[in-house]
């Protein structure tokens, strides 16, 4: 079978959806099958090229047997609605005009957000002749409508409608949770053509490995305990909930917060946490995948925050499956379906969204409480071994992939 995947992004980027599509196409590889991946030349989210890429009209090579097509597009840092939203109508235009030069394809997927990367899953599969599978990692443009990025109402009933347009022509629609599901079916689209296949892990690559001491030393966390949140640094997570529980921990020698990544907020938040003199916050800047086991070794607690928002209550984010991986108890600031993972899992403590007061009690406590501690970080690993394994999660969805080209 051959696979045409479209993808705003793709390794080297390290993003969420990068790694979810590289692992799942990786398994469909592996299973005998032909899959082409078209992205952006590499860039996020700097808004430079990646070393050894440039933003040409074409650029293809291997990718653990994936053939990697990176097209030419409008790059940009991740910051600056007007500009990203250009960067994501471009990578669309430049996808339908490259269709007819890309392989024969049984059927084509694309993935949202972003969801002009979506939309185009439509038109290409118009060019190529084959059934449209569209898969949904976020509610778009809801997300954005929440965290206050568009206000216009003409342009918000233009992307509503492009919403309703994409669902109801796709053949088939893959959300990441049972929330996206029903918020899906709710308008109006058809039950069984709405198939969930959640995030998961490569327990492969997370696997647990001795503290790196050398590590820690660098980035000043040698004997603390260290409460660390990796990933984007952007309007939806309410990061200032870390700066204000470090605020109050100011005369606690022991805990430190470690922020990694990058995002439209971090610079703001560095600036915060100078002005502020906040010495019990570290910051690092975006890693390469495989630095992740390293880093989550150094890690007492994983933080899991987004602001409190009723959206927000529909979304699991990906990086609780590498904490448990990872065996590391995670603090979740986060509502609705993933609160019901993580009590079930019994693998960290829930505490209100944005509130800097229970996160410094979680904190105090896991630091106390090693019986509990070692409780928590025991269960995790079972659990998405059990739940989450990305190849387990990688054939269940090459079954749906299966049937509709079929």
């Amino acid at each position: 079978m051959n696979i045409l995947f479209l993808s705003h992004y793709f390794p080297p980027e390290v993003n969420a959806p990068a790694t979810r599509t590289y692992e799942h196409c990786k398994r469909w590889v592996e299973q005998g099958h032909s899959v082409t991946v078209v992205s952006c030349v590499p860039h996020h989210p700097m808004g430079e090229a990646y070393p050894g890429y440039k933003n040409k009209w074409w650029f293809e090579e291997n990718k653990d047997g994936i053939r990697a097509i990176k097209i030419k597009t409008y790059i940009t840092a991740n910051e600056g609605f007007l500009k990203r939203t250009f960067n994501y109508v471009m990578y669309m235009i430049m996808a339908i005009l490259t269709a007819p030069f890309l392989p024969k394809a049984d059927v084509v997927i694309s993935t949202s957000p972003q969801f002009f990367n979506g939309l185009a899953g439509y038109f290409v599969s118009r060019i190529k002749r084959a059934p449209w599978l569209l898969e949904i990692r976020d509610l778009w443009p809801e997300s954005i409508l929440a965290v206050g990025a568009i206000k216009n109402r003409t342009v918000i009933g233009l992307l509503e409608y492009l919403e309703r347009f994409a669902y109801r022509k796709a053949d088939s629609i893959v959300p990441v949770t049972q929330a996206f599901k029903a918020h899906i079916v709710n308008l109006g689209v058809a039950e069984e053509k709405v198939s969930v296949i959640r995030n998961g892990v490569n327990l492969a690559l997370f696997e647990s490995v001795p503290k790196n001491t050398s590590l820690a030393n660098e980035w000043g966390l040698k004997g603390k305990f260290v409460a660390a949140y990796v990933g984007t640094h952007g309007m939806a997570h309410g990061l200032d909930t870390i700066l204000d529980a470090a605020e109050r921990l100011k005369n606690d020698p022991d805990i430190v917060f470690l922020m990694v990544g990058d995002g439209s907020e971090r610079a703001r938040l560095a600036q915060a946490v100078s002005d502020r003199k906040l010495t019990n916050v570290v910051m690092q800047g975006q890693q390469p995948k495989a630095m992740m086991p390293e880093i989550w070794s150094i890690t007492d607690v994983s933080l899991v925050l987004l602001k409190r928002l009723d959206l927000f209550k529909t979304v699991i984010p990906s990086k609780i499956f590498e904490s448990m991986a990872m065996s590391v108890p995670i603090v979740l600031g986060v509502e609705g379906e993933v609160k019901g993972i993580i009590e079930q899992a019994q693998t960290g403590l829930c505490i209100e969204p944005e509130s800097a007061e229970q996160l410094v009690a979680a904190l105090v406590r896991l630091k106390q409480d090693s019986i509990s501690y070692a409780a928590l970080s025991d269960r995790g690993r079972p659990y998405v071994s059990k739940e989450f394994d990305r190849k387990v999660l990688a054939d269940q969805y090459l079954k749906i992939i299966e049937n509709l080209a079929a």
